[in-house]
């Protein structure tokens, strides 16, 4: 019988990998912070030395759909509307922050160790190998 990916790496560093990659994964995502800048007052771009808030990306929006409702074969219409939206949301992307949250150099290498040794036993599983545990 073969082991995982069909060689003879070992189940057991398969499932003891993918065991620790998962509790690694989860802790690290689960210790990140997620904050963002957006409001109606806050700048989403700059433009010749002047701030471009959503509320000014809006404007275009409600033209293109104003001329939109009016004729909805207007080309001019559709490329404000959807220019609009993906300005707003290439906006809301670039305001996103991510940050990790205080913790010890302990929790820190904790979680690395798990994450990485984790991968590490996962991928050697997946090769030949002589020894299998």
């Amino acid at each position: 019988m073969r082991g995982a990916g069909g060689t003879e790496g070992g189940i057991g560093r398969f499932f003891l990998g993918l065991i620790m990659m998962i509790v690694g994964g989860y802790l690290f995502l689960h210790n990140i912070t997620v904050s963002t800048g957006f409001g109606f007052g806050y700048r989403l771009f700059d433009f010749g030395g002047f701030g471009i808030t959503s509320g000014y990306v809006l404007i275009p929006f409600l033209f293109g759909v104003g001329i939109i409702f009016y004729n909805s074969h207007n080309f001019l219409g559709w490329i404000l509307a959807i220019g609009s939206l993906a300005m707003l949301a290439v906006g809301v992307i670039t305001q996103t922050h991510f940050q990790l949250r205080h913790m010890t150099a302990f929790e820190l290498i904790t979680i690395l160790v798990l994450l990485v040794g984790g991968v590490g036993l996962f991928f050697s599983s997946l090769r030949q190998s002589k020894s299998v545990l």
